[in-house]
């Protein structure tokens, strides 16, 4: 592995030492791995793990999986359908115990892409029928993110680059606000199939709000 490799395996372990040290923060850490398998030129399956903490790592948030069918019109617009399960752990009041959530999730969603001379453009509409224990309910979401590759002095190629992103959740019930999340990163390009990424991201609900860092794999295969 690279010196400069290696140094995104430091700045992961700064930010778990700093988040291991602190017992009460409010800071919660999220480790996300997102999968794409390419078919043929035309269809691919999309797979993604996310395990959230309410801290460093072992006092569970949420544990989210989920699995797509997508379909390419063209190089940079895909349609999908897909299915998540959700597995939520929520705290009851400010005492220490939990009680747990279980959710089925049917969604479909388009992807549109974009250039802006070196920066990278991408528009997620996604749709979301939830099936939340006995409860059933629907949200939109949209999703716009920015890629931008860092260059070398000499102009060639670097395997850096800067990510960002914001979201926002609408309900289809009378509460339509359902939160935002404002995300900024940077990211190390491994290989053609492989890129990581280490982030810091602030979530907004309607009366609160919770950081997260974010450590992020990007398969491609």
């Amino acid at each position: 592995m690279t010196n400069k490799s290696n140094i995104f395996l430091i700045l992961s372990l700064l930010f778990f030492s700093n988040i291991a040290t602190s017992q009460d923060s409010n800071l919660g850490n999220w480790l996300i791995y997102f999968g794409n398998k390419q078919i043929d030129e035309k269809w691919n399956i999309h797979h993604e793990v996310q395990y959230r903490n309410y801290n460093a790592i072992g006092d569970l948030e949420q544990l989210l999986l989920r699995t797509g069918l997508g379909y390419n019109i063209d190089e940079n617009n895909n349609v999908l359908l897909g299915y998540g399960y959700i597995l939520s752990e929520n705290y009851i009041g400010d005492t220490d115990d939990k009680f747990s959530v279980n959710e089925h999730r049917i969604y479909q969603q388009y992807i549109t892409k974009q250039k802006i001379g070196r920066l990278g453009l991408s528009h997620r509409y996604r749709f979301e029928q939830r099936f939340v224990e006995d409860d059933f309910r629907m949200r939109f979401r949209y999703f716009l993110s920015f890629n931008l590759p860092l260059q070398n002095e000499e102009g060639g190629k670097n395997p850096w680059y800067l990510s960002a992103y914001n979201e926002i959740f609408l309900n289809a019930e009378s509460s339509i606000f359902d939160r935002n999340r404002l995300y900024g990163g940077l990211g190390y390009k491994f290989s053609k199939t492989l890129r990581m990424e280490l982030g810091y991201m602030n979530q907004f609900f309607e009366n609160s709000n919770r950081d997260q860092i974010n450590v992020i794999a990007f398969v491609n295969f």
